[in-house]
This record gives structure tokens, sequence and C-alpha cells, in this order.
């Protein structure tokens, strides 16, 4: 009686546990599908741009990305690393790049910083991705509703000042924040694209040979992106 006892419990517990989950459907539909594989070597920029591309549909459709982030993945980085692109994006916790593209372990070489601004330390990392990593694509990614440029917009419009080291943190940011006042529409989100554009001429136009050179090339491209915070989108709008 006790053994029977025993064995009902222990299956009601788990009939318990597979009803909470939703059931064995829901369980297989909440599987991770299989990580995607990990980039390729040698990409061109085009093609390194359309893995990002095609990783963010598959981001926004919702496929469970499990991520090139096992055990075996891991080992074989341990040496050596090939990322295909140099993200230089926002520190803002809701932009995880590799999320938004479906991407693992050892593919996009990340710069973050409040209001993806590139000082010296943000230059000397995309050079080094480019130069020593032989990276064929940097992204500059805004993002909605940043902070850092409402801040710097702040400044512009309300003469707003901040302590610590905040508002010379968002000095970079204001030259895009003035030049973007007079267009039609929200301050802040035109901004946030005129800074975009603006750190991604940077880069085009005012970077060591060890860029210009395969730029000049076709070897290397510098493109800006917004990330929409609301719909998972990530728009890739300057390329040229």
């Amino acid at each position: 009686m006790t053994n029977r006892r025993q064995f009902l419990g222990a299956a009601g517990a788990l009939s318990a546990a597979t009803l909470a989950a939703g059931g064995p459907a829901a369980a297989q539909r909440r599987a991770p599908v299989a990580p995607p594989q990990p980039a390729p070597a040698n990409l061109t920029p085009d093609q390194a741009l359309q893995l990002l591309i095609e990783g963010n549909r598959a981001f926004l459709n919702g496929a469970d990305f499990a991520g090139v982030t096992g055990a075996q993945r891991r080992l074989s980085l341990a040496k050596s690393q090939s990322p295909f692109a140099a993200y230089v994006t926002c520190s803002d916790s809701r932009v995880p790049p590799e999320l938004l593209f479906g991407r693992g372990l050892g593919e996009l070489f990340i710069i973050r910083n409040a209001g993806n601004t590139v000082d010296t330390v943000a230059l000397g990392s995309v050079e080094y991705a480019v130069g020593v990593l032989k990276v064929p694509l940097v992204v500059v990614m805004g993002h909605e509703r940043c902070g850092a440029v409402a801040a710097a917009a702040q400044v512009v419009t309300d003469n707003a000042t901040f302590p610590g080291q905040i508002g010379r943190m968002i000095e970079p940011i204001i030259p895009a924040v003035l030049k973007a006042r007079n267009e039609p529409g929200d301050l802040v989100e035109n901004s946030v694209r005129a800074n975009v554009r603006r750190v991604v001429n940077q880069l085009r136009t005012q970077t060591d040979p060890l860029m210009q050179e395969p730029l000049r090339a076709g070897k290397l491209k510098v493109v800006g992106a917004y990330y929409d915070l609301d719909t998972g989108a990530v728009d890739f709008f300057d390329r040229a």
C-alpha cells in the first residue's frame, strides 16, 4: 500500500508539473531551435551585413535561438577569435546585439558606451577589430528612446547640466542634436539617427590608414543602424 501511495504521489506530481508547464505540446513549442552555425570565414562586407539582417528577421519571427554557446564552441575559441563584425552600440541594457541577431560566442566584437559615441578608447577598439581581427563590417547602432541622446537634447533645449562625468560624456552627441533640431518630428529620435550618421562618417573619413585602406579596397564597410525597442526591428539606414 505504501509503495502504491508513493507511486501515485510521484505520478501526480509529474502530471501537475506537466500541466503547469502547459503540457508536452507546450514544452515542445518552447524547445530552442538548433543553434546557428558560426559564420564562415572570409565573408565580404555585404555577406556579413546579410547575416545580421537575416538574424534580426529570425529574432522578429520569435526564433528561440540557443546561440553558439556550447562547450565545444567555447573551447574552439579559447586561443583565438575571428568575429565577422565590430559593433558600436549603446550600453542600454535593452540593446543586446547577440540576441537581436541570433549570434553566439566569438562572432561580434562589441564596443558599448552610453550614446554609442567613439572616443579614443572606442576608436582604438574598432581599429583593432579591423586591423588585427580583419572584420569586414563595422556597425554603429543607436536605439529608440536613448537616454544619453535625450540628455544631450536637454542641454540644447533647456541648457541642462548633469552631475559627475555625465555632462562630459554626452558632449560629443550635442552636435548631432544641433543638426537635428530643425527637422520635423521628435527631436530625440531624429538626434539618435543624426548621432549615428556622425559617428559613421567619423569612422569612414577620419580614421587611420589601417581602416581607410580596406574601405577604399571594398574589403570593409561601415554602416549605421537604428534599433526600435517597441518592434525589435533593426533598420540599417546608412549603408553608403
